[in-house]
């Protein structure tokens, strides 16, 4: 039995468990969900996650939220190369300080950028107001600062000369502000080249499956505009702006 993996490849965690099962030839059954369209608010999903999240992963009987619980679970479950998440204790430890650190970290402001540049507008007919937008790109400034300083250094990846979990769950983060428009690697010359290395290692081809929709999410707004998820969405915009 192949595992049930269930994806919006719109939502970067998705992507990272999308691109991990891909380029480890793990066996799965893509189960789409459409965020937009709050199938994720489904009956029969909220038995399968009653967080009503994902990723969210089935493996018989047995399900799984949560997109580094779903990672390490695969990485375990089919014994992948030992680089993604290595076996050496302080490297295993430099995986998971990267893992813990990025969420409020790396995908807050990101995430933060990729709504109120592109989606604000259109959700609620009017746009960001400056001071907010300043303050979002402000906070991954210096995110991305500490990203190259402390955890990048002078090293091909984050944990020494090999592609790890790490990389792949922070590029679909980095990735996900180009959406709207905002090149983030732009006059970043160490961070370009360690996208390019990850884009390297995870393969030119499956890096630009996983990312397609995202760099042509300009035209998702269209879609939204008719979705039932809006009012929903425009509670979840005030909150940003609060």
């Amino acid at each position: 039995m192949v595992l049930e993996l269930y994806l919006d490849l719109y939502s970067q965690p998705c992507r990272s468990v999308y691109i991990f099962a891909k380029k480890n030839n793990i066996p799965f059954e893509f189960k789409q969900l459409s965020l937009s369209e709050g199938q994720h608010y489904s009956e029969e999903f909220g038995k399968i996650n009653p967080l009503r999240k994902v990723p969210a992963m089935k493996d018989g009987d047995y399900q799984l939220a949560e997109s580094v619980a779903i990672l390490l679970y695969i990485c375990r479950k089919f014994k992948t190369p030992d680089h993604w998440y290595p076996s050496d204790l302080q490297k295993q430890a430099k995986v998971d300080e990267y893992l813990s650190w990025q969420h409020a970290a790396i995908r807050a402001p990101a995430s933060q950028i990729f709504w109120f540049k592109l989606m604000m507008p259109i959700i609620t007919g009017s746009n960001t107001p400056q001071a907010k937008m300043d303050s979002a790109l402000e906070e991954l400034n210096t995110s991305l600062q500490l990203f190259e300083e402390n955890f990048l250094q002078d090293k091909n990846f984050i944990v020494g000369q090999e592609i790890s979990l790490a990389d792949i769950v922070a590029i679909v983060e980095l990735m996900q502000p180009l959406g709207s428009g905002l090149d983030i690697f732009e006059g970043r010359p160490k961070l370009t080249a360690w996208k390019e290395r990850v884009k390297g290692s995870i393969g030119k081809e499956l890096f630009d499956e996983v990312h397609e929709l995202i760099l042509n999410a300009r035209d998702l707004p269209k879609k939204m505009q008719q979705s039932a998820m809006l009012p929903h969405l425009k509670a979840s915009l005030q909150k940003m702006l609060n």
